[in-house]
């Protein structure tokens, strides 16, 4: 881990780029109607700034499809996402500025309810160091996160942020500075301290403080959209067998991504942070403020890209960039800023996903900042690297309540190692090939484009997390650790699908041998009967739950979450969350009547073995439940 605190004496210039973007409108269209026209984007909103002037601003599609309204990059607003982050992390520079705040001190000197002072995982729990506004900014005080907590398709299902952050209020998981995992409620909690030492509310905060001395006229934090922005906000749809369906408007909490904006409001908030902190005269942070949240405040290794004061770092063809990527269900962003170029680069759409704003990055980096030559590395033998084969999750993650399964399909990393010594590394459904250039130090040797929402994952560097894992860390503000064969998502799944079969064979095979024995009319003792029956309730509670399950924790097509991850639940789901217990009851009765049954001796041995097996099936099943919090 590498935490650096001190404000490097040379300075950011805040200079003239001497970049020629006068081709800009025929490369951003060339790129961006294919885009919209291949990928059946609805719309889209692009604004470019450079030397203190908009160098473009465009908007492609159409904001309404019904009523053919098409995108203006000064009007139609698009929800923004996690970019709604900058706002928080400004407002709570201003407050520093005021000597309000301190960013090295207990947040709980600020909140009016208590963050626990000990972890709720790991063997060493008690007292770690206090989370700090610091600690928020870059995403590292060490919470879980709830992947069910997010978003909500009504009003009343999203609670004011006060309430948020007490009823949802994530666990400690590792000590506040060292891990980097990327939280929402670490965020929304950050927003409440602003309302808590502002005495406003957090909306009426950025209204006052920044949109209005900004002029982002078009911009706001309220959730659903005031009767001023009401028609303003661009219809999010998506492409789905062959014609676009619409989405609602989505809840989430509004610091940490709640904000609708547009492409020009977004434009004069890049030229406030590239002009030192102020537009057109008037000033939202002082430039020494500004010149400090540039600076790199963490990373796990000086290879690896970080985190800024609240902005992601990322490197690219030479250059430093500082950005954010926000993304709704329905809508997706990326604000980027070239700061020593004075340049930056806004972009949201509803449709598609992250990929789009990378991508066009990418292509400008590329067109604009080429790279002559690939610099070439030289890889060392592959000794050592097997100890890094495995599965990792995201330490963004739940740990402590039943969200914590979402962590066998969400951000999951694979790592294998084939003949060569080399680290074949499957993320975001693409393979990559990385070849060790130091001990734990590892580059990736293709050259297209990142794969992830974050950085660039070119450089991936093992270390040790603090509850003693192997811990996968590449560029922003996510970190993955290793977790044992028990809780990895192929013996996971493959258990459950062995025990279903199972269960449901052993169903099959009674009922057809209850069907035969119906004629000849045999004895039958009773313990024997019961214990059948016990199975038999135990395979049909399992077909119920796998079936309901699947039924509302299914993909929304338009949204493409689980509907549950939508507040989207059920009638029957209080039933859903009874079953475990019922199934746990029933597997623990399995048991005494196997022990039974093999002391009256009613059946064959195979008989005996099959139910012993069914039984053993069902107390590995209970751990299961125990493991991933399904009680």
């Amino acid at each position: 881990m590498l935490l650096v605190l001190v404000l490097i004496d040379s300075r950011l210039s805040f200079a003239e780029s001497v970049t020629d973007l006068s081709d800009v409108e025929t490369f951003m269209d060339e790129f961006l109607q294919k885009k919209v026209d291949e990928e059946h984007i609805p719309n889209m909103a692009v604004s470019v700034v450079a030397n203190g002037e908009v160098v473009f601003e465009k908007g492609y599609g159409l904001a309404n499809i019904k009523e053919q309204v098409k995108v203006d990059p000064e009007t139609t607003m698009f929800r923004i996402g996690s970019v709604s982050k900058l706002f928080t992390w400004t407002a709570i520079m201003q407050l520093v500025e005021q000597g309000k705040l301190d960013l090295n001190t207990d947040i709980n000197q600020y909140l009016d309810f208590e963050i626990p002072a000990r972890l709720a995982v790991g063997s060493n729990k008690e007292q770690p160091k206090p989370i700090t506004l610091l600690d928020l900014m870059t995403h590292t005080p060490g919470f879980e996160d709830y992947s069910s907590a997010i978003f909500r398709l009504t009003a009343e299902e999203m609670p004011p942020l006060g309430q948020y952050v007490r009823e949802y209020r994530s666990e400690r998981v590792f000590p506040a500075g060292e891990v980097l995992a990327y939280s929402n409620y670490g965020t929304a909690l950050a927003g409440y301290i602003v309302e808590q030492v502002s005495g406003i509310l957090y909306f009426k905060y950025v209204e006052e403080k920044i949109f209005k001395p900004l002029d982002m006229n078009q911009s706001t934090f309220q959730q659903p959209l005031p009767t001023e922005h009401s028609t303003s906000l661009a219809q999010a749809y998506r492409y789905i067998d062959g014609e676009f369906k619409e989405g609602s408007f989505e809840f989430v909490p509004g610091a940490a991504g709640g904000m609708s904006s547009t492409a020009n409001d977004m434009a004069k908030f890049m030229q406030a942070y590239l002009e030192g902190g102020s537009f057109n005269g008037e000033r939202i942070l002082e430039e020494d403020t500004v010149q400090h949240m540039f600076q790199q405040q963490f990373t796990h290794h000086d290879q690896l890209d970080g985190m800024a004061l609240g902005f992601i770092e990322k490197t690219m063809n030479g250059k430093r960039i500082l950005h954010h990527g926000g993304s709704t269900a329905l809508f997706d962003t990326g604000l980027y800023l070239l700061p020593q170029e004075n340049i930056g680069l806004f972009i949201s759409y509803s449709g598609n996903n992250f990929r789009t704003h990378t991508e066009l990055f990418d292509v400008f980096m590329d067109h604009y900042f080429p790279v002559e030559e690939r610099v070439t590395v030289t890889p060392m033998s592959g000794e050592g690297s097997h100890q890094y084969v495995g599965e990792y999750h995201q330490n963004r993650k739940s740990f402590t309540n039943e969200d914590k399964i979402s962590s066998l399909i969400i951000g999951v990393i694979q790592v294998q190692l084939d003949d060569t010594g080399v680290l074949v590394v499957t993320h975001n459904g693409e393979t990559n090939r990385f070849v060790g250039i130091e001990p734990g130090i590892y580059k990736n040797t293709s050259e297209g484009p990142s794969i992830d929402a974050y950085g660039e994952f070119r450089t991936i560097v093992f270390q040790t997390d603090p509850h003693g894992k192997i811990m996968l860390t590449t560029d922003g503000p996510m970190s993955y650790s290793k977790v044992p064969w028990y809780a990895s998502s192929g013996f996971t799944f493959l258990s459950l699908i062995l025990v279903i079969l199972f269960f449901v064979g052993s169903i099959l095979n009674w009922g057809i041998k209850a069907l035969i024995r119906r004629k000849r009319k045999p004895s039958k003792p009773k313990l024997a009967v019961w214990g059948k029956r016990l199975a038999i309730a135990v395979g049909l509670l399992l077909l119920f739950l796998v079936t309901s399950t699947a039924i509302s924790g299914g993909v929304d097509p338009i949204y493409q979450l689980p509907k549950e991850a939508l507040g989207i639940v059920p009638a029957w789901s209080p039933i859903l969350n009874v079953i475990p217990f019922l199934l746990t009851i029933l597997g623990i009765s399995m048991l005494i009547f196997t022990v039974l049954l093999w002391r009256r001796r009613y059946w064959r041995i195979i008989s005996l073995l099959h139910y012993s097996l069914l039984s053993l099936m069902m107390i590995h099943l209970i751990w299961i439940f125990l493991y991933w919090n399904l009680y």
